[in-house]
């Protein structure tokens, strides 16, 4: 399909599931934060498998080709995953700085990071019974977490604590994909926040995370969430490295940066999940407005290698305009669809004349 869409990794999770004011009051968590849950413990999986329900279903009425599970079962999109492995004290916290600049509790690396066993394939089992579309899940990379924990063993290398990270995220890429993931997304936002650690060793773990996936796979790189992080750049200070990355696509914000999309040109040969849907505000966009920001794209990629997506996950706004968004960005995008299938169509008349 030309333009599909989907989301990022996140939907809005229920108030009757987390209390929000309290998950909107803080930095996202590194650690495990079940105080954020509503739900008593005996119950609470079987009330995240409802509110997973819940969000396939509203990703789908509201016309996604492409669907996730919204995170549900998250208190972030990280830290599920960073506090599942061997090697991580979580008893006693430690501190790194988040993006902000602020000391935040996070995972303390205390012996070698191993995964002992699939995290997510549970996850994706229960959504691939669900939709009757394409299914993508999402994994935090190997740099991020490095930057999201402090490190007591590897002598304090971050660069060592990564490579560790990057294989267990390649053994849980491969289970995915085993599980009949579509496609499996890496977030890397932290390549964005440090850029220059990145430069010195964040591709290469990357690489060995993305080491042998026989699907389709996407990095997003990101300003961090809106609701959190208020001031955006005006564009990447980490983007063009990715061109040597293995990943197939690549996802980026353009809506809230109103991001000068020539700097696509330097991403040869990637599928381009473009963010179209600015999360920082609860007014929903115009189709006409989403079609002009896609628009904005084509000057610089093929429309066959773009993908139409929200800026970032939206598990910070409200589930009814998280919803009106995605229903404009839908619009929107069959709006591009349409103008670019009759410029097919009179090409392919102008070309073969009866």
């Amino acid at each position: 399909m030309l333009l599909p869409t989907t989301i990022v990794g996140s939907y809005p999770q229920p108030e009757w599931l987390i209390d929000r004011k309290r998950l909107a009051g803080r930095f996202p968590p590194r650690v495990r934060a079940r105080e954020l849950w509503r739900v008593p413990e005996p119950f609470l999986a079987e009330a995240q498998d409802d509110a997973t329900i819940m969000a396939i279903k509203e990703q789908e009425d509201a016309g996604l080709d492409i669907i996730t599970d919204g995170e549900i079962r998250r208190e972030s999109y990280s830290n599920r995953f960073a506090t599942a492995l061997d090697g991580v004290d979580l008893d006693n916290p430690g501190t790194a700085l988040d993006r902000s600049g602020h000391p935040n509790p996070v995972p303390r690396v205390v012996g070698p990071i191993r995964r002992r066993h699939p995290v997510e394939v549970p996850d994706l089992e229960f959504l691939r019974r669900h939709p009757r579309r394409r299914i993508k899940v999402t994994v935090p990379g190997p740099f991020t977490m490095a930057q999201q924990a402090q490190i007591d063993y590897y002598g304090g290398s971050r660069e060592l604590a990564a490579m560790d990270y990057a294989a267990a995220v390649n053994a849980e890429i491969r289970d995915l994909f085993s599980a009949g993931a579509d496609v499996v997304q890496i977030d890397e936002p932290y390549m964005q926040a440090r850029p220059e650690e990145a430069r010195t060793f964040g591709l290469k773990a990357l690489n060995r995370a993305l080491e042998g996936a026989v699907g389709t796979t996407a990095v997003h790189i990101c300003f961090g969430y809106a609701a959190i992080i208020h001031v955006r750049p005006s564009g990447y200070s980490f983007l063009p490295e990715l061109a040597d990355c293995g990943c197939r696509q690549v996802s980026i914000e353009t809506a809230q940066s109103n991001l000068d999309c020539s700097v696509l040109r330097g991403l040869p040969g990637k599928k381009i999940i473009l963010g179209v849907i600015d999360l920082s505000t609860n007014d929903v966009e115009s189709p006409e407005l989403v079609a002009a920001r896609i628009r904005r794209a084509l000057p610089y990629v093929d429309p066959v290698n773009l993908v139409i997506a929200p800026d970032c996950g939206m598990k910070y706004l409200p589930r009814d305009v998280a919803f009106a968004k995605l229903q404009a960005m839908v619009a929107g995008a069959q709006i591009v669809r349409t103008q670019l299938e009759r410029e097919g169509s009179r090409s392919a008349t102008t070309a073969n004349p009866k």
